[in-house]
């Protein structure tokens, strides 16, 4: 029911580079190696895709989509409460109302029991790792979103991981917003190395 991946910003730059891919899914955005541009600007029908949308419609000029990774994660703390609200509303997850230690509040999120998406879209993945398959672009989004996030290790075993290191590595990069990711969370990274902030 807790967060499991690289701990800090990481997570909140994949929530941001997840709502741009579900936009890009959608059909309503698309991106080059220098500029995130908007294709149609019809809501989709999900209120946390449709306020990025409407960030995106605002802007005063033209950005990359690493730009705009960094841009969204300053709100992930919103993004995130909306995201598991909806998550628990259809039932894919649970929330727990906890104390820890019998007086600080503690709130977890296990999976529902009864689920199968989870195990589907592992398996799926499985496959397109260990296989020699072209992935479908949301599979390749979804790998590129593990490898930047240190989830790979949820998918493959530490054997299997080893084995098709370079194979997760092509697949992270053959979409444009999952590579934006791998290079914002590389550099936020890497910054917060400089500092001392992580070791």
């Amino acid at each position: 029911g807790k967060p499991v991946g690289l701990p800090g910003p990481a997570a909140d730059l994949a929530l941001a580079g997840a709502a741009l891919m579900d936009l890009a899914r959608a059909g309503r955005i698309d991106t080059d190696l220098d500029t995130l541009v908007v294709m149609r600007a019809d809501p989709v029908g999900d209120p946390v895709l449709d306020a990025e949308l409407a960030r995106l419609l605002a802007a005063d000029q033209p950005r990359s989509s690493r730009w705009w990774i960094q841009e969204i994660a300053t709100i992930a703390t919103e993004l995130r409460a909306q995201v598991t609200d909806r998550l628990v509303q259809q039932g894919v997850l649970r929330r727990i109302e906890d104390r820890f230690l019998w007086v600080f509040p503690d709130r977890r999120y296990p999976k529902a029991e009864g689920r199968d998406e989870t195990a589907e879209v592992r398996a799926r993945l499985r496959g397109v790792l260990l296989d020699d398959d072209i992935p479908e672009p949301r599979d390749a989004l979804l790998i590129g979103l593990a490898r930047a996030t240190g989830l790979v290790k949820l998918l493959l075993t530490e054997q299997e991981a080893a084995a098709a290191a370079e194979r997760v590595d092509a697949i992270a990069m053959l979409e444009e917003l999952a590579r934006s990711l791998s290079v914002a969370v590389r550099d936020v990274y890497a910054g917060l190395l400089r500092e001392g902030a992580v070791h």
